[in-house]
């Protein structure tokens, strides 16, 4: 599985590898970047913000959302491409997933800039 790209959102440049901090994605219609992740409502904080694809980049999806890495690797280690395309393609979708709601009760009172790895969920794990 492909590691998701982590966007460094400080002023600072330079990503942990000494490389050019990539870029996020487009920027929503409003014209000004997501202040809040639309998974657990915390502000999104200028380090370790990734870009979640509401459907996977392999089945063609193009819409993005700004997310922290904690709750984007959550989303993937609980479901596989073809649920996230087939069914938990949107927020409501998402939250609405027993396992999602424990996390994000569990995560809502971290800072912003809070990670810990995420593990693959045994249901995912005996999907494989």
């Amino acid at each position: 599985m492909r590691k998701p790209r982590v966007f460094d959102l400080t002023s600072n440049p330079q990503d942990m590898s000494g490389g050019p901090a990539p870029r996020p994605g487009p920027i929503p219609a409003g014209g000004e970047r997501e202040q809040s992740c639309p998974l657990c409502a915390r502000e999104l904080g200028h380090i370790r913000v990734t870009g979640h694809h509401l459907i996977p980049r392999r089945y063609k999806g193009k819409e993005t959302r700004l997310l922290h890495a904690v709750c984007h690797r959550k989303i993937h280690a609980t479901f596989t491409d073809q649920e996230l395309r087939d069914h938990y393609n949107s927020f409501e979708r998402l939250l609405a997933h027993e396992d999602i709601r424990v996390f994000v009760e569990w995560v809502r009172n971290k800072p912003p800039e809070f990670y810990v790895p995420t593990q693959m969920s045994r249901r995912r794990q005996d999907s494989r």
